[in-house]
């Protein structure tokens, strides 16, 4: 495992790597040692991944679009059929662990390939003279 000579390649493979769950720079190497556990470096060219920092990110996209799913669906349900709550329950909880758990991993990846591309970091204060 060699470090590779930083390319700069274009947003749309970075965008198909970040929802293939690969890594960042190669493409090749796996991001990912369990659901959403992320490896210590990449098997293939070596890139340490402790610079990874997605926070709540992807969990926040992944609730936002699922609840507009979920709570669309339900209330068109409610409004044509009226079915009893345990239909609700039966119908919705299994619609809202399908919309949110299979997304998250390449929410993720993808949030994690785009901070790499754009290189992303945390923010610094800047010494400026004054005025």
């Amino acid at each position: 495992m060699q470090e590779q000579a930083p390319t700069e390649i274009s947003l749309a493979p970075t965008i198909v790597r970040g929802l293939a769950c690969k890594c960042p720079r190669c493409g090749e190497g796996k991001l990912y040692g369990g659901f959403i556990t992320l490896r210590p470096t990449c098997e293939r060219c070596g890139l340490d991944y402790s610079f990874i920092d997605t926070g709540d990110g992807p969990a926040i996209f992944i609730i936002m679009i699922a609840g507009a799913i979920v709570v669309g669906a339900a209330l068109i349900v409610e409004v044509k059929y009226q079915p009893s709550f345990w239909l609700h329950a039966a119908l919705w909880l299994p619609l809202i662990l399908v919309t949110t758990l299979l997304p998250l991993r390449s929410m993720k990846s993808l949030l994690i390939a785009l901070q790499f591309h754009h290189k992303a970091s945390e923010g610094q204060l800047i010494a400026r003279k004054p005025k």
